[in-house]
């Protein structure tokens, strides 16, 4: 009688099991480095306006530019990149509470809309004018009528944006938005605007939250609030956006399938089924968990559940957290030689901004 053998993984796929953990705990290791090097930056005076994304992403950048990484590291790279930007967006839900956007904030959806509208209808014409990078205007585009880096990141995969692209546009905005920022804040003394309306503005046209919190404090407490909700409207648009560009996606593969298909009634039904299933696989289920947490938080949790004191700031500390981990990441991906490319966009985006802050500005008089 024969003894059984204990079953044993071949050497090979053990062997690169070990590499790819390895290279996971490293790469996550220099997006750490990276991430609390690019905070301490943004303590600096003066780079303080920037916020700890865009140091992260600049610094991130400069180190790839400089020194490079092995690519044994790409797993932990692409793990910060993909899972960690994914469960940032989830928990980005918990500072949109429904309730509060429905019950106060649904006067600014129709506003909300039409921001973002205006951004995507002026960039596609202007990125034809000035002939830029259209793949690149249309993230600037939605980074600039959303809420910045975050839309970016969660629609770059869904229009098949590489990472040197996502990364760039994440950079992009994130500088644009701190001049616009610090531009608003010196005109809020000498507009024609009481500071409610001003906090509207501000809300209704500059790029990230961060930019919004530090331009509409300067007209007081209720152009904070207001301005903050303005914002928050906004950001309510990425999911049915995202979703909107998911659906496009699945019929733009199915008409290039059939154009492509030499016997398409035989086929129709497998190409169907096909498109479906790659459709359910490619669904950015995570906003799903974005809404879920919007609805949670709009049930005040402080009322039925245990929380400590204090969870909500934690909460926001941690998004924040897996967010610049993210943007280390894309910034790992950037080549600066092929910074050339983004000058057109880059003109693109100005314009869009100005075109945008005048237009509500007047639409608010």
């Amino acid at each position: 009688m024969m003894n059984a053998q204990p079953f044993r993984l071949p050497a090979v796929l053990t062997a690169e099991g070990a590499a790819r953990r390895k290279g996971l705990i490293g790469g996550l290791a220099l997006i750490a480095l990276l991430t609390l090097a690019g905070w301490q930056l943004s303590r600096v005076p003066g780079l303080a306006l920037a916020g700890p994304m865009a140091c992260t992403l600049l610094l991130a950048i400069v180190y790839r530019n400089l020194y490079g990484y092995p690519e044994e590291l790409r797993p932990g790279i692409a793990f910060a990149g993909t899972r960690l930007l994914r469960t940032a967006i989830i928990l980005f839900g918990l500072k949109l509470p429904i309730d509060v956007v429905l019950g106060q904030g649904l006067p600014y959806l129709a506003r909300a809309a039409g921001t973002l509208a205006f951004a995507l209808a002026a960039s596609a014409a202007l990125s034809r004018l000035f002939k830029a990078d259209r793949e690149l205007s249309l993230l600037l585009a939605i980074g600039t009528g959303i809420c910045g880096a975050a839309a970016i990141a969660a629609t770059a995969p869904l229009l098949g944006s590489k990472e040197q692209k996502t990364a760039l546009s994440a950079g992009l905005i994130a500088a644009t938005g701190t001049l616009f920022a610090v531009a608003y804040t010196l005109l809020e003394p000498v507009l024609p605007i009481n500071g409610v309306t001003y906090g509207i503005w501000s809300g209704l046209s500059l790029h990230e939250i961060a930019h919004v919190a530090l331009a509409s404090a300067a007209g007081g407490p209720d152009a904070l609030s207001q301005g903050m909700l303005a914002k928050l409207s906004r950001v309510l648009l990425l999911v049915p956006l995202t979703f909107a560009l998911h659906v496009l996606n699945i019929l733009r593969q199915r008409r290039h399938s059939r154009a492509h298909d030499g016997n398409a009634l035989r086929s129709s039904a497998a190409s169907a089924d096909m498109s479906r299933r790659s459709g359910l696989r490619g669904l950015p289920w995570y906003l799903l968990g974005f809404v879920a947490m919007s609805l949670f938080a709009s049930t005040h949790p402080d009322n039925w559940l245990p929380l400590p004191s204090g969870w909500e700031s934690a909460a926001a500390q941690l998004t924040t957290t897996l967010l610049v981990m993210a943007m280390a990441a894309f910034g790992l991906s950037v080549n600066v030689r092929e910074l050339r490319y983004a000058l057109r966009p880059l003109a693109v985006l100005l314009t869009v901004s100005i075109l945008l802050s005048a237009a509500v500005f007047v639409s608010l008089l």
